[in-house]
């Protein structure tokens, strides 16, 4: 049956949004449309290991990424515990986003955590709730936290920077300079036994390469002796929640992780 010339551009639509989620942006020609930060969720996202096929090959990005930041400096290497971390995060006037941020996200959870999963930045729920991950992503995150059989109060959640981005936009390498040491100093804090970075900001600052996000995914990279796990962020699940596929990917990813600190 023949698509109509609606659904093929929707098709092409869907699919420069896969490439752009995966870290091929540099394939876009033009100018963006503009995404509201809300379209195309849903609220219902269930997380169930699947047996299907092996995934399709995702494109490789041809632009590096950024070295990852220096290691920290003033004022968060000074801190002796997650909560003086909290209190300079919440006092923090370092980069321009502190300007348009309703509440900083330090980042919450176990201050002995075996597991940190570490986002890209807060969100607007995340903005006007001060916690990392309560929107829709937040949930799916959290639902998947339960299918590895761990509690909330088990794992660490944080993001590579503590304040939202105007309209929700990556954050710039400046910033995320300006943010690192208070993430570094955290992972010191805590010293977890494994890392998982949700999407492409994240994983770029942790396991430098040049792959895309689709081939980076479940394979355990290092940062200071740390395993690191790869994966897609939550809101990518919930925007293709119509691919099982992707899901089944990031299952079998928290299954390596699962192996790894003994819980099967």
């Amino acid at each position: 049956m023949k698509k109509n010339a609606a659904e093929i551009l929707a098709c092409l639509r869907d699919h420069v949004d896969f490439l752009d989620e995966a870290g091929a942006g540099f394939c876009l020609v033009g100018p963006r449309r503009k995404r509201s930060p809300d379209a195309g969720r849903t609220a219902s996202e269930t997380l169930e290991p699947l047996s299907l096929p092996s995934s399709r090959a995702v494109p490789k990005a041809s632009l590096p990424p950024p070295d990852p930041p220096a290691r920290p400096a003033a004022p968060a290497a000074d801190a002796r515990d997650l909560g003086e971390i909290e209190r300079q995060v919440l006092a923090c006037r370092l980069c321009p986003l502190h300007e348009l941020r309703t509440r900083a996200v330090p980042g919450e959870g176990n201050p002995a955590a075996e597991l940190i999963f570490i986002g890209e930045a807060p969100g607007r729920d995340e903005d006007l709730q001060g916690r990392p991950f309560v929107g829709r992503a937040g949930q799916l995150l959290r639902k998947i936290i339960g299918a590895m059989k761990f509690r909330e109060d088990e794992v660490y959640i944080a993001n590579v920077v503590k304040c939202r981005p105007p309209e929700n936009r990556v954050p710039h390498r400046d910033e995320v300079e300006t943010c690192w040491p208070y993430l570094v100093r955290q992972i010191e804090l805590i010293k977890p036994k494994v890392i998982v970075t949700l999407g492409r900001t994240p994983t770029e600052y942790f396991v430098p390469g040049r792959a895309a996000m689709g081939e980076l995914r479940g394979k355990f990279g290092d940062y200071h002796g740390i395993p690191v796990m790869p994966t897609f962020h939550p809101s990518y699940l919930i925007r293709n929640e119509g691919n099982r596929e992707i899901r089944r990917m990031v299952w079998e990813d928290m299954q390596q992780v699962m192996a790894l600190l003994g819980r099967k």
